[in-house]
């Protein structure tokens, strides 16, 4: 359905703006879908990311810098999510011998397995982008790289509302 539809505007001051509110609205509907899913494991989608990160670490320890650096959601507190995961039993976080601000975290067995039924029910969750063609997706994919690099070099700073309009003063 087309996002004039789905939201009952007709109209918008330009196609940049359709565009933002396209992308906002597909945004929360992907989010809505997501969150339904890590609910019923009894996770958010950061603590997710948190054991994804892990994973892909797996066996090697992880660090909290580590798991910062490779979050998909930059704002969220990645020791609170760390200790959550921990007191669930999915992680371990060892302080280090030598230095203590230091810790070692680790995907715990429970974690590789509720992992594994995750993957199951994250396939089903990707039926909903999979009529979109593989060229289209390799396009999407660049268009949305291309977005979040503005042309002064600065990643997704907007300075004013004249940047998202793409109105002049």
């Amino acid at each position: 359905m087309k996002i004039e539809d789905e939201i009952k505007q007709t109209a918008f001051s330009s196609e940049y703006h359709k565009l933002w509110v396209n992308m906002i609205f597909t945004v929360n509907w992907l989010r809505t879908k997501e969150l339904k899913l890590f609910r019923r494991h009894g996770l958010s989608p950061q603590q997710y990311n948190v054991l994804r990160i892990l994973r892909g670490q797996h066996p090697k320890p992880a660090s909290l810098n580590l798991i910062r650096e490779r979050m998909l959601d930059r704002e969220s507190n990645a020791s609170r999510l760390v200790d959550k995961l921990c007191e669930n039993g999915l992680t371990t976080r060892i302080e280090c011998p030598n230095n203590r601000r230091s810790v070692e975290i680790r995907l715990t067995e429970k974690g590789l397995t509720v992992l594994r039924v995750l993957d199951a029910d994250f396939d089903t969750l990707m039926q909903h982008i999979l009529h979109i063609e593989p060229g289209d997706a390799v396009r999407l994919n660049a268009l949305l790289d291309d977005l979040r690099n503005s042309p002064t070099g600065e990643r997704a700073a907007f300075t004013d509302s004249n940047e998202f309009t793409g109105k002049g003063n």
